[in-house]
This record gives structure tokens, sequence and C-alpha cells, in this order.
């Protein structure tokens, strides 16, 4: 089996319920979006937040995907800086736990925090505090480490590091890697389009968007923003919620269609997503058989609190035939 590769922001996440947008409103948050923090304003949101129900747990989009398919069987390991921290030894003893090959990079800041505020409506809100991550750098990208894999899926939160994000995808390529990147969240590729579209046209191979994001990129929804993104990449893939969701693959569109679910928290859904999808992908499992795999995990996740699936979940999935 081919063996894939994930880099991106190694943070912890902090998830917390909210019954209204009050809390959004008082820190400038834009619902459903996602904005980068500083330390100050982190603590500032933590105090806020400090006696309300919580729940805690390693992430990180990227994170998310490599997890998922280390538990579907695949060989996968992931890169990541994280501080010399009790969360950045959580991580590292978090990738080991669920066989994640960690090639983790330390640094002195504080391991990254991801708040994600969930609305009753199960729409997320994202404050985030790269803290360590952003300290990433592209000369501590090692090729060596990249030889070793055949696919790298890159997590679109890192276009906010132009230089870092463009070493990766030209050292993956001199390194023989297909490129796969998830497009993140809509108001980055709004904010950083033109730089996008030449990571698109230039190196990445597969792309995963929801709609809103495949319509900042594109100006059009749905089957038709799909067209367009295949233009680009030669693989690609638009979720659509609640309808599915559609895949363009060897010039051919194929519709996935949704599996049922009762809807907790959307937290991860599209990362275990990418990771049933490209758990399929490296088995040569064609793109209907992979988009309902990816379909199944995202529909089993949004049942549960949080980006990851329980054991009990994987435990089901390997006794079905999927």
């Amino acid at each position: 089996m081919k063996k894939i590769l994930g880099i991106g922001n190694a943070l912890v996440d902090i998830l917390v319920h909210i019954d209204n947008d009050k809390i959004l409103d008082r820190f400038g948050l834009q619902k459903g979006g996602m904005e980068m923090i500083d330390a100050q304003r982190k603590r500032e949101i933590l105090e806020v937040i400090s006696g309300m129900p919580q729940t805690m747990a390693t992430g990180g989009s990227t994170s998310n995907t490599i997890h998922g398919l280390a538990r579907l069987g695949a060989t996968a390991g992931y890169i990541g800086k994280v501080g010399n921290d009790e969360l950045g030894r959580l991580f590292r003893q978090e990738c080991e736990r669920f066989g994640v090959i960690p090639h983790l990079i330390d640094s002195n800041e504080d391991t990254g925090v991801a708040i994600t505020f969930i609305s009753p409506n199960a729409e997320r809100t994202f404050a985030t505090y790269l803290g360590a991550a952003a300290t990433m750098q592209p000369d501590k990208v090692d090729a060596n480490i990249l030889k070793d894999y055949d696919l790298i899926h890159i997590e679109g939160y890192l276009i906010f590091n132009h230089d870092l994000i463009l070493a990766i995808c030209q050292k993956a390529k001199a390194c023989g890697l297909q490129i796969s990147m998830d497009m993140a969240s809509y108001n980055l590729i709004e904010s950083n389009l033109d730089f996008v579209k030449m990571l698109l046209h230039d190196y990445v191979d597969i792309i995963f968007a929801n709609e809103e994001e495949a319509k900042a990129f594109t100006g059009v929804e749905q089957v038709e923003a799909l067209h367009k993104l295949s233009e680009d990449c030669p693989v690609a893939i638009v979720k659509v919620g609640k309808d599915g969701s559609y895949i363009k693959m060897d010039g051919e569109v194929t519709a996935i269609a949704p599996v049922d679910a009762t809807r907790i928290d959307t937290t991860g859904a599209g990362d275990i997503y990418a990771a049933g999808f490209l758990y399929g992908l490296v088995n040569n499992y064609g793109a209907l058989k992979s988009g309902n795999l990816a379909s199944y995990l995202s529909a089993r996740l949004i049942e549960y609190v949080g980006a990851k699936l329980p054991d009990e979940e994987w435990q089901k999935l390997k006794k079905e035939e999927l």
C-alpha cells in the first residue's frame, strides 16, 4: 500500500458548545469562519470560557485526516511543530498511540490551540492560536522524510505562510509525491485567491473543498464549481453537506449520496472525509467506493462531539463491508 504523509498545524482542540452568538460577537468572530488570534486574545477567550463545559483533544485539520488514515490501516506519518510542554507531549503520545508515525519538530513556543465554538445547528467557528505551529520554517521540512512517502496531504491553513507551503509543494514534487490539499476555509481562500490559484495550477493533484470554499475559489456552485476545480487538479472533490458530495476523477463526475446521521457536531467531518477518500484512492477503490467510505466516516463522526471517532466506531467499521 502507498504511504501517506501529512503536514499541518499541530494543535490541541478546545471544543465549546454555545447557545447563541453573543460570545462570537464579543470577540468579533465571523460565524462559521476561522480567525487567527494572538496570545493576548487567546488568554482573554480562555478566561471567558473557563466556566463553560468544554472538550479537549489533539487536532489540526491534517492531523485529524492522518489519524483517520492510520485507524483505517494505512501507513501514515505526520509533520508538525509542537511546544516543549504538556500539550506537545500529549500530541506526540496520541500519534504513537494510534499508529501515526510522528515527524514532530520541537519548539520553545507553546503548542497551538484551536478554540472551536459549536452553535446549536452544529456550525463551527474557530479562534486559532498557532503558537509553535506558526514558527515552522521551510528549511525544517526534511526532504529525506518526504522520500519515504508516496502522497502528501497538505493543510490548507498553511496558506497563511506562503513561503512554507510553496517550499513543501516544491520539495514534494521533487521527491515524486502526489499532492493533496484541503481548502480549509472560505475566508482564507478569498484573502489568498491568487496564491491558491497558483498552487492548484502548478502543484496540487487532489483538491478537497466544501461548497462555500468552492464558490469562493470559482465563483460558481456545486457541479459547475467541480468542473472548474478539475481544470487545475486531476482529482477534485466538492462536499455539499446534507446533499452529499461530488467527485471528478479521470474526467468523470461521480455523485456520492449522503449517509443518514444525527448531527451533533461537524468538527472534523471534512478531515475524516479526506481520510476515507485518500484511503480508497491509494487502494484503487475507484471514485464511488472511495467516496462512499468518506461519506460514511463523516456521517458517523458528526454524531459525536469532537474530530475523532471513538474506538467502538472503528471496531464496527472493521466488521462491515464498505
